[in-house]
């Protein structure tokens, strides 16, 4: 069973991101459940919505999960959260197994990316599901994240991966054989060719797209090699 673990709104902007606290979250819960990557999922820029710089949410993918340990995970990141507060910052985070995301909520994602949606209709969308969500300081507002970031992982067809198995060491030119060995499960342009074979300049570290609950990393023909697209 595939748990997912949304958190956001965890940081101020002169200290370290959610996407940063969320692969500490991963390191340190993989001494008691396998993840199997961490994706970064945007949401609504509006003058409306506050957030400190660019209104995204982290999601961490977590595998073969029993489901009493649902709740030892959640109280374990939730702990680290809490040990990592920063003032001024309104963390929440949610959990959910995959087959406990309903389509409403994947639909309440869908719409936290072009519209405001408030922390009243994602409290009893989360109550509706049976969904554990916790706001853990400040003005809560990261439940609004949290559980968007859960709807659009469950989705497996939004965001982009940050952590994938080795990705963040690949860096500078790699095969497409390295890419795919190190946790990329198919390159292919961005009008759908897939690529087998040739080399790929990478910007910083590979982060493919979740798209049909894969890791596609888009790249575009350079001329004699490829270069990586940030999708999603």
């Amino acid at each position: 069973m595939t748990v997912y673990l949304g958190i956001d709104d965890t940081d101020t902007p002169e200290s370290r991101g959610t996407g940063r606290l969320a692969r500490m979250i991963a390191t340190e819960l993989s001494g008691i459940c396998r993840i199997s990557g961490v994706t970064r999922h945007q949401l609504y820029v509006h003058d409306d919505i506050p957030y400190t710089s660019h209104n995204s949410c982290a999601v961490l993918h977590i595998e073969e999960v029993e489901n009493g340990s649902v709740r030892e995970i959640f109280t374990a990141a939730r702990e680290l959260i809490l040990a990592d507060f920063i003032e001024g910052s309104d963390p929440g985070i949610c959990i959910a197994p995959e087959n406990q995301v309903p389509d409403h909520l994947l639909s309440f994602g869908l719409r936290a990316k072009s519209s405001v949606v408030t922390q009243d209709e994602a409290r009893h969308l989360a109550r509706q599901a049976g969904i554990t969500l916790e706001g853990l300081g400040g003005t809560n507002g990261g439940i609004i994240g949290a559980l968007a970031g859960v709807g659009l992982a469950a989705s497996r067809n939004d965001g982009r991966f940050v952590v994938r198995g080795c990705t963040r060491d690949l860096k500078g030119c790699q095969t497409v054989a390295t890419l795919l060995g190190g946790g990329v499960d198919s390159v292919m342009t961005a009008d759908g060719i897939h690529v087998t074979e040739g080399v790929v300049e990478i910007r910083k570290f590979p982060k493919p797209a979740l798209r049909q609950g894969r890791a596609v990393l888009f790249v575009e023909d350079a001329g004699g090699v490829y270069r990586d697209l940030v999708v999603g």
